[in-house]
């Protein structure tokens, strides 16, 4: 089967299975379309999502069938459904409890009320493109591309074809047929797993780690939105920002990017939407990669890391055609830039860790470092949440007067120990300081503008009223709020900012953390209707598998960018309990 058969899908089509430690996009067509092994920022041995080499599909034999599928609740447990004559559905996890080392990529093909006859192929290539050599022992194949190593077991039928194994699988209804992939950068030392005791710890994992959210509007999706964000965090407690690179956001725009990389920011909107729900094991995880990174960085805090906490490496371009409309590009240039708000947004973390009284001395060590990396280059240019060219970004500054008053709060209240109330005034004062230099970045209307030269609004300052760096009835947040709504809200999405004077979709998609932003903002100012109104219309900007990108493109309705983003799904989570607040679960969700 040539590889130019494989054929790129919209991304809404796409669903996701990871483990934690790697991730695999699944197509409508049964095909693993991307696949890292054996870490997020690994080559690829199944690249076809950007024109690359590798493929392992489950599709049914007869292409008469309409596609479908569903996550088991609560769960990255994936099942894709076609529908012809009769119903085949195949079952489809990565392993739980993860191995950083090793992936396991569990497939079930069921006959759900008739027979069922699929098609399996299997080609794993290594990073330059070229196939495995392959060997046969009984009912297991095995082989190895480049520095991948895999067995695949439940395959004893498969033949040898052009670049990987073929094989055709014919079930009676209600028959079932397992097959388990491994894929290692080291060797295999122990009997292939088990399906069936594979698939009971995958699933009794699940049960441990996603809570009920029952208390919540939105339930499932609210669960679903935990399951996308655990399947994304290593057991490092990091949390990539997205399973892919290089999904363009705009056309040739030069704006494709490699996330499978842990942002601070990213993993501290992440931990605060946890919090906000409860002491979850996500929020451990998540203060813990933290603080480390702070311990050891200090006011050198990169914006983001390698999962491992290893430097990011320099951008540079694969040799694959890329996804349509964009680049295929692996690293990012961010390694080298200042990002303000990250430290702000860190104290806004561990604050809230510290409310659940989850802080243990080390964490208090990375409060005193973070402060007083604040304290040390507050005054400095820097790159801001949209990582752009380096000015005095309001947003920047707000979010470190968010950050130094939430914990001079849990401070003073004992939390700190022994000094406590010392540090507390100390990060109180900062705070204060830093908010009385912000006059220059007042408009002429009262409302924040983004820096001193830059006079248009952004909706990342709605942010300093659902951090507390100011009230909502503030006069400035006032303003600020009528001006995204008024100017960057269309149609219940909100867009950053206006980038020139074209139209506001001419430039770039809507930005969904943005429409939950002011869903949460529009319920702290006591308009529920309306919270219920942004909140609704960009909890619905997905597909199938419900998982969301970066950007949402209003007009063509489709999705933009990597996949799935992981601040999106804590921007929906967090807005979820928010708006759960006040309200009487008795009504129904």
């Amino acid at each position: 089967m040539p590889q130019e058969s494989l054929t790129p899908r919209v991304l809404r089509e796409y669903a996701l299975v990871a483990d934690g430690e790697r991730g695999a996009l699944i197509g409508p067509d049964g095909s693993v379309a991307w696949m890292c092994v054996p870490r997020w920022d690994s080559a690829p041995a199944f690249g076809g999502l950007l024109g690359g080499a590798g493929r392992y599909t489950v599709t049914p034999a007869d292409p008469w069938h309409v596609w479908g599928g569903y996550y088991e609740d609560g769960t990255l447990i994936w099942r894709s459904r076609w529908v012809g004559d009769s119903r085949i559905e195949c079952r489809e996890a990565l392993a739980m409890p993860a191995d950083p080392r090793r992936a396991v990529l569990l497939r079930r093909i069921e006959a759900v009320d008739g027979p069922a006859d699929v098609t399996v192929v299997l080609d794993v290539r290594d990073g330059r493109g070229r196939p495995a050599t392959l060997s046969r022992h009984g009912d297991l194949w095995a082989g190895q591309a480049g520095t991948t190593r895999f067995r695949w077991s439940g395959a004893g039928r498969a033949r040898r074809v052009a670049g990987g194994l073929r094989m055709s699988v014919k079930l009676k209804a209600g028959e079932q047929h397992d097959l388990v992939l491994e894929m290692s950068d080291c060797d295999f030392s122990d009997e292939a797993p088990d399906s069936g005791r594979s698939w009971a710890a995958t699933e009794e994992a699940w049960s441990l780690v996603v809570p009920d959210c029952g208390d919540l509007i939105a339930v499932a999706d609210a669960r679903h939105a935990y399951a996308v964000l655990r399947g994304l965090t290593s057991g490092s407690g990091a949390m990539v920002a997205a399973a892919t690179t290089s999904l363009p956001e705009r056309l040739k725009g030069g704006r494709n990017y490699d996330y499978r990389y842990a942002w601070i920011r990213d993993q501290c909107y992440a931990g605060l939407a946890v919090a906000a729900h409860g002491p979850h094991p996500l929020l451990a995880g998540t203060v813990r990669f933290v603080t480390e990174r702070l311990l050891a960085d200090g006011p050198d805090l990169m914006p983001a890391y390698t999962v491992t906490g290893a430097t990011i490496p320099a951008e540079r371009r694969l040799r694959v055609r890329g996804y349509p409309g964009g680049s295929a590009l692996a690293g990012n240039w961010v390694r080298g830039q200042f990002q303000l708000d990250a430290l702000g947004e860190a104290l806004s973390l561990l604050a809230a860790a510290a409310r659940h009284d989850m802080l243990a001395e080390d964490d208090w060590r990375a409060v005193a470092v973070a402060a007083d990396a604040i304290e040390k280059r507050w005054q400095e240019p820097d790159a801001g949440i949209w990582e752009l060219g380096d000015k005095r970004w309001a947003h920047s500054r707000l979010a470190c007067v968010s950050g130094l008053r939430a914990i001079a709060a849990v401070a003073a209240d004992g939390a700190a120990g022994g000094h406590g109330h010392r540090e507390a005034a100390r990060w109180c004062a900062l705070a204060d300081g830093i908010l009385a230099s912000l006059g220059d970045c007042v408009h002429s209307s009262g409302r924040w503008r983004r820096a001193p030269d830059d006079d248009r609004v952004d909706a990342a300052l709605l942010l300093s009223v659902i951090r507390g760096a100011l009230p909502p009835e503030d006069p400035r947040s006032v303003a600020t709020i009528d001006a995204v709504r008024r100017d960057l809200g269309v149609d219940g999405y909100v867009y950053r900012f206006r980038h020139d004077a074209r139209p506001l979709h001419s430039a770039e998609g809507t930005f969904l953390l943005c429409g939950f932003w002011l869903a949460q903002v529009e319920h702290l100012c006591g308009h529920p209707v309306a919270a219920a109104h942004w909140f609704e219309r960009n909890r619905g900007a997905c597909g199938p598998a419900a998982l969301y990108t970066e950007e949402y493109d209003v007009r063509q309705r489709q999705l933009r960018g990597n996949l799935p983003q992981a601040f999106v799904h804590a921007g929906m989570l967090e807005c979820a309990v928010v708006l759960s607040r006040d309200v009487d679960m008795g009504a129904g969700a």
